[in-house]
């Protein structure tokens, strides 16, 4: 499988396809994706999109995000939506787009990335470390809050 990851603002003419696609994977709206996927395009350090290109399909992405919706709003940024497709997983797609987003991000003046997940084991394998519980929005439970430092 050959694959390349990309930021978005260096393939804009991806940004529609990219709204959908993580609108399809989270269920979150379009429209939230496609203006944060916008701003992106002005350059700044944060937000930024990433996508794991397989041909001309997408098989897997990722956002850093100022805030992913939680309630340490201290904590930031935040890489936000990794997600691969079904077919692609175990076969390193997300760990390769973490090393690459935390690289970019350094190279962008950014040294420590926060992420929010359920996940208890999958980070820790690419070099992140459980932070602190964190209660996302409209959720009663809290959820792991990892720290990422280059």
């Amino acid at each position: 499988m050959e694959y390349a990851i990309v930021r978005l603002a260096e393939r804009p003419e991806l940004l529609e396809a990219a709204a959908e696609w993580f609108h399809n994977a989270w269920g979150i709206s379009r429209e939230a994706y496609r203006e944060s996927m916008e701003a992106s395009l002005t350059g700044g350090p944060v937000p930024q999109w990433y996508l794991a290109l397989e041909g001309g399909r997408i098989i897997g992405g990722l956002g850093v995000i100022e805030n992913d919706f939680h309630e340490r709003k201290d904590l930031a940024p935040n890489v936000c939506a990794v997600y691969v497709e079904p077919d692609r997983r175990d076969r390193g797609v997300a760990g390769e787009m973490l090393e690459q987003v935390c690289a970019d991000m350094d190279r962008r003046g950014i040294s420590t990335l926060y992420l929010l997940t359920d996940h208890t084991s999958f980070y820790e394998r690419y070099g992140w470390e459980f932070f602190c519980l964190a209660l996302g929005e409209g959720e009663r439970v809290p959820s792991r809050l990892y720290v990422h430092k280059m």
